[in-house]
């Protein structure tokens, strides 16, 4: 299958996922407290412009849904709503479900057991251990890497594997956007702050919505 062409919109999304991290990185380097306290801070532009792709991924989900729901078989939609799902938990999360905007206070046990004292799973410290260091860190690189460099390469080249991924309604990255990927990963090492973390997750969930709405078999979402 050949690479779809890059559209416009596509083309947007790009200019504004590494505008933001050509600017973050610049900052960094030359108003660092800017960078942390403003630029990437909790609640900051940053947090609240990385909402936008799953807000909308969450929204295309509903309506792939609702168009294929008699055409596609429950496996398939099925899938779609888990990816809504984790969409709203994401969101959910990188807000700690509104416990700043709505000024609530956190329960003892997150008081206890969370890094920031927020209420979300993502900072939570067992035995010791940041649940975000170990889930959210290291096993997502891990998924990651298999879902930008494997997937697609077993996409192509086994029929069987193919028709697996399609059935359970998985977009699959085009070439550029597996490349983008690791050229975010690349840069991200520029910025010398700690918050370059905000910008990072800002940068993966853009292009996540770029695979999402632009994948290489994006005929799945079809009404055929």
């Amino acid at each position: 299958m050949a690479p779809n062409k890059i559209s416009k919109p596509e083309a947007f999304i790009l200019y504004i996922t590494f505008g933001l991290l050509f600017f973050g990185i610049v900052l960094s380097r030359t108003d660092r407290y800017w960078f942390d306290f403003t630029y990437t801070a909790e609640d900051g532009f940053i947090e609240w412009v990385t909402l936008l792709p799953l807000i909308a991924m969450m929204v295309i989900s509903g309506k792939r849904i609702i168009k294929l729901y008699r055409v596609r078989r429950p496996l398939f939609l099925g899938a779609l709503a888990g990816f809504m799902l984790l969409c709203f938990f994401l969101a959910g999360e990188e807000l700690s479900w509104g416990q700043r905007f709505l000024n609530l206070e956190s329960s003892e046990f997150f008081k206890a057991n969370n890094s920031q004292k927020e209420t979300n799973l993502h900072n939570l410290v067992v035995a010791g251990r940041s649940i975000n260091l170990i889930i959210f860190s290291r096993t997502l690189i891990v998924v990651m890497a298999a879902y930008l460099v494997a997937l697609p390469i077993f996409y192509q080249r086994r029929p069987a594997f193919k028709n697996i991924v399609n059935s359970l309604a998985i977009p699959v990255p085009q070439l550029y956007q597996t490349i983008c990927f690791f050229l975010v990963f690349g840069l991200i090492a520029l910025c010398p702050s700690g918050r370059r973390a905000e910008l990072l997750e800002f940068c993966s969930c853009f292009l996540l919505f770029l695979i999402f709405k632009y994948p290489r078999n994006k005929e799945i979402y079809r009404v055929t």
